[in-house]
């Protein structure tokens, strides 16, 4: 039986399900749902603010708040106080400077955060640049044969060499002032251009696990694997910084891989979410231990400097377990004890 859709509307399809008998199904169009929300002044959005039950006490102090940090990117930090996630209406009590302090303490806790991850990336890319240019010379990542998945090789190669062709660094116009051939400096000037992304996605996808578990022990983690997963979250964490997103109760897709067993002072509580900061500054705490000139002691202290600092925020929204100070990873005074033996 033929069916002329386009003289029916909605159109209907036929269904045979028995011999001499037609049914049909009828397919009903989705209609686009437009934004038609108009933009509102500053003014405005103070109303819409005490209208939902917030207490503004000082409103030129919420007036230049608001005219500096966008209405958009402060919210973030107001819906812990709502008590009606649909209507947006608050608590009682609820306060406009507590949403300021928690603005300010992401604020700090980003900048502390991003500072110590620059320690690790660096570590990090000298590693990868030393032991794979060492056991495959200097441009190993132009040789697609090393990676495991073409796909994957063809897009980060894209964005090294793009980083490659638009930068002005000294050390780059100075080898191409000298050199015509390779087209691509070696891998010890160009894998410093790249970012800590497309580095990650790199080691992630080299082929040869012996020299990553290499690097990995490096790092007193057991094998590659765990590194891996450890360097794709800290990658996310790190962008998110870069971008001053929120941190503080954020849910982070690619979690890192807690459960394990380190030959340093780690974790003993294995019910962490991989998905909230917590799981992610363990990794950071871990992997600065791990490297030079006490950067994990300073960034621990550090860390609960801040924690100290602003008393009211919570930090189970952050995944912080019970008693977390307590755990061989974050006791400084036991670690001091252990370096003295």
């Amino acid at each position: 039986m033929f069916v002329s859709l386009h003289q029916q509307n909605p159109p209907r399809f036929p269904m045979n399900s028995e011999p001499g008998r037609n049914f049909y199904f009828i397919v009903i169009p989705i209609m686009p749902k437009n934004y038609t929300k108009p933009p509102i002044s500053i003014s405005e959005q103070i109303l819409t603010l005490k209208k939902r039950g917030l207490i503004i006490d000082d409103i030129s102090f919420a007036e230049k708040i608001l005219s500096e940090i966008s209405y958009f990117r402060f919210a973030a930090y107001l819906r812990p106080m709502e008590n009606d996630k649909i209507t947006h209406q608050f608590k009682d009590n609820s306060l406009f400077e507590n949403a300021v302090r928690l603005y300010e303490f992401d604020s700090e806790l980003r900048k502390m955060l991003f500072n110590a991850i620059q320690h690790i990336e660096v570590s990090v890319r000298a590693k990868v640049i030393h032991n794979f240019s060492m056991k495959y010379g200097p441009l190993w990542f132009m040789n697609e044969v090393l990676f495991r998945e073409k796909s994957k090789y063809i897009d980060n190669f894209k964005c090294v060499i793009r980083e490659v062709e638009r930068s002005k660094e000294d050390y780059i116009l100075e080898h191409y002032r000298k050199y015509d051939n390779p087209p691509y400096p070696p891998a010890w000037k160009t894998l410093e251009l790249c970012s800590f992304g497309t580095l990650s996605k790199l080691y992630c996808n080299f082929s040869d696990n012996k020299i990553k578990k290499e690097i990995a022990h490096q790092f007193n983690v057991p094998n590659h694997i765990v590194l891996e997963s450890w360097l794709r979250s800290l990658a996310l964490l790190r962008n998110y910084c870069a971008h001053h997103a929120r941190l503080w109760n954020r849910l982070f897709n690619a979690g890192p891989q807690m459960n394990v067993k380190l030959r340093g002072s780690w974790i003993l509580y294995q019910n962490v979410n991989p998905n909230k900061l917590y799981a992610l500054l363990c990794c950071m705490a871990y992997c600065l231990d791990n490297l030079s000139l006490g950067k994990g002691k300073d960034f621990k202290c550090q860390l609960k400097k801040e924690l100290s600092s602003h008393p009211s925020i919570d930090i189970n929204a952050m995944g912080f377990t019970k008693n977390w100070e307590q755990e061989p990873l974050w006791n400084t005074s036991l670690e001091f004890i252990v370096n003295s033996l």
